[in-house]
């Protein structure tokens, strides 16, 4: 199990807008590298510059993959990770085929996580699965979350960000009760507050995805979190 001491060490640093730049990307990896993040989140187009910025610092670079809507064709899916990965990402955040879910396409949802798992944890890379939450109802996210636990997914990831709501505390305690303990949780969209992190963090969450990262934290209490 991953070690977190501090609520920046369980952060994953984010920036996805179609509009960001290299100047922003710069910036991201800076501030990421100075409060001590647990990775960066950027588009795959940056990921070859953010781990050459980031190269001997300890945070992780991560990138998306069939995002923001996950109906790519899971050989495309395969292609961008293999990139990603070749471009020096250690962490993949993979969207899920909710097109395929919701059509009852189980089988097929599940062996395209699975190809794509195997092939980064070949590459010691991490794969978190976003199912969308906002999209599913409390069966459908138990059901996610047994193909996830099926496939050996590290995490299974609540919100792309783009639907109508992101991470809920609701959400988090139902996925980690389906949930092996060995496969944890990441929370994302929508989290602006501190008080929101550390609520989705005693929920179950073991990391929190966002673009508001530094308001999330407490720069004059980082006090260890339990």
């Amino acid at each position: 199990m991953e070690v977190t001491t501090t609520l920046a060490h369980r952060i994953d640093h984010t920036l996805l807008r179609p509009d960001a730049t290299q100047a922003d990307i710069d910036k991201l990896c800076t501030e990421a590298a100075h409060y001590g993040f647990a990775s960066v989140c950027v588009p795959p187009c940056f990921v070859r510059r953010a781990t050459g910025k980031l190269a001997g610092s300890g945070v992780s670079v991560c990138t998306v993959v069939g995002f923001p809507l996950g109906y790519q064709l899971s050989k495309v899916k395969f292609f961008e990770t293999h990139q990603a990965l070749s471009d020096g990402a250690k962490e993949i955040d993979m969207v899920m085929n909710l097109a395929a879910f919701h059509s009852g396409q189980y089988t097929e949802v599940e062996e395209e996580i699975g190809e794509i798992a195997e092939l980064c944890h070949l590459r010691g890379a991490k794969l978190k699965v976003i199912i969308e939450t906002a999209l599913l109802s409390d069966e459908e996210i138990v059901l996610a979350c047994q193909l996830c636990a099926e496939a050996e997914v590290d995490f299974v990831k609540t919100s792309t960000g783009y639907a109508n709501r992101g991470a809920t505390v609701a959400d988090i305690r139902l996925m980690r009760r389906h949930l092996p303990g060995s496969i944890r949780i990441k929370a994302s969209g929508g989290i602006r507050t501190r008080a929101a992190a550390l609520a989705l963090v005693a929920a179950g969450a073991d990391r929190i995805g966002s673009s508001n990262s530094i308001a999330l934290l407490d720069l004059h209490d980082e006090t260890p979190i339990p």
